[in-house]
This record gives structure tokens, C-alpha cells and sequence, in this order.
């Protein structure tokens, strides 16, 4: 009995004063850092790896972003003035479209260099070329990001590729739906059904312009084209 109450005792002196308690903990501690040492240290180090890495990752990030800027304003001037081969392959001092594309993909101007790039291949009739930047450009933008998408169909569309085509195009109009380019896409999508016999969806999309976007342009086209597609479909 005396013996458990000497343990009872010791525990509580343990529990209940705080210089004792302490002299525990720093102790434990020690015995603790001692006995792992090797592996906090190699913890710490993982550590500080990362966060270096993480700083020079951000820094590598911004030159980057810097000297595609660079690159990509003289290659939209030279988009803008219609010369599209300087615009596509650069001046000499200049890195052209495509480069900054292929090196800068990761940044938001190498991003937007592969729509430049998709939208000039598709104006040179370089239809597989065109698909293959419009492809890679991803973002978060609402106007040309449905560009985009309406630019992959008309490529594939160029390709004999009708069902991608329509597929894209209803992406398109899909994609941020607005009074403004919404009916366009659709009156490709309904173009592209045409192409493809199929008259009853091409009606179907041609109503969405007339009940939808009342007041859009299209509107008198999409009655004229809905027409057609009905007398077409009830012809098959």
C-alpha cells in the first residue's frame, strides 16, 4: 500500500507543480530532439527547400512574364499592321508568336501568343496549324475564350471535321452566353448542321437565335436560314 501511495504521490507532485512538471517537459524534450535529431533536421531542410524553390520559381516566373511581354507587344503591333509572317516568326530582334508561344506557354502572354498564332494560321489557310495553338490557349477570359472555341470550329470545319466543328460552336455560344456573340456562334452551329443534313437540329438552333436574342442582328437571318432548314428536313 505504502508503495502505491509513493507512486500516487510522485505522479501528483508531477501533475501539480509547475517547476517540476517543467524540469519534465525540458528534459523530455531533449531526450526527444536527441533521439531525432537526424530526422528534424532533414525536415527542416525539406523545408527551406521549398520555400527557396518556391522564391525562385516566383522570381523565374516574372522575368519570364517580362520578356514575353516584350516580345508579344511588338508582335501585335505586327499583327495589327498585317504583316503576319513578321508577327508569326519575329523581325530578328524580336521573338515572333509562335516562339513565345512554345517558350512562354506557362505565362500569361505566351498564353495569349498561341490565340494570336491560331487566329493568323487560320487566316493563312494553315487549318491544322490553327487548331493546334487555339487548342493549347486556355483562359479565363469572357470574350476570347468563346472566340476561341468558335475559331477551333471553324478550323475543324475547314478540316471536314463537321462534327467537332458543331460541337465547338455550340461551346462557343454556350460559353459566357451574351446577346452579342452568342448569336453568331449559333448561326455558325446552325451553318455547320446544314452541312452535315442534319435540318432539324439546324432548325432547333436557328429558334434559340429567334426566341433567345430577340434583339439581335441575326435574328432576320435566323428566320430566313430556319425556313430553308425545314423545307430541306421535311425533303430528306
Amino acid at each position: 500500500m505504502a508503495q502505491n501511495i509513493t507512486k500516487k504521490d510522485h505522479t501528483l507532485d508531477v501533475l501539480e507543480n509547475p517547476d517540476v512538471l517543467a524540469d519534465r517537459l525540458t528534459h523530455g524534450s531533449e531526450d526527444f530532439i536527441s533521439k531525432y535529431k537526424n530526422v528534424l533536421l532533414g525536415l527542416l531542410g525539406v523545408v527551406a527547400a521549398a520555400i527557396i524553390g518556391g522564391y525562385l520559381f516566383y522570381n523565374y516566373r516574372n522575368s519570364q512574364e517580362k520578356e514575353a511581354q516584350a516580345d508579344m507587344f511588338q508582335a501585335v503591333y505586327y499583327f495589327e499592321a498585317d504583316s503576319l509572317n513578321k508577327a508569326l516568326k519575329g523581325d530578328g530582334q524580336y521573338r515572333g508568336l509562335t516562339t513565345i508561344a512554345d517558350e512562354y506557354g506557362s505565362t500569361k502572354a505566351g498564353n495569349l501568343a498561341k490565340f494570336y498564332a491560331g487566329v493568323i494560321y487560320l487566316k493563312q489557310g494553315k487549318f491544322k496549324e490553327a487548331v493546334d495553338y487555339l487548342e493549347d490557349y486556355k483562359s479565363n477570359d469572357l470574350i476570347l475564350q468563346g472566340k476561341a472555341y468558335s475559331l477551333l470550329g471553324d478550323a475543324n470545319l475547314e478540316l471536314g471535321n463537321k462534327k467537332e466543328a458543331i460541337a465547338l460552336y455550340l461551346k462557343a455560344a454556350d460559353y459566357n452566353s451574351n446577346e452579342f456573340f452568342t448569336p453568331q456562334y449559333l448561326m455558325k452551329a446552325g451553318a455547320a448542321y446544314e452541312a452535315n443534313k442534319e435540318y432539324a437540329k439546324a432548325t432547333e438552333v436557328y429558334d434559340r437565335i429567334i426566341n433567345n436574342y430577340t434583339n439581335a442582328a441575326e435574328v432576320a437571318d435566323a428566320k430566313k436560314y430556319k425556313a430553308r432548314a425545314e423545307l430541306l428536313a421535311a425533303g430528306k
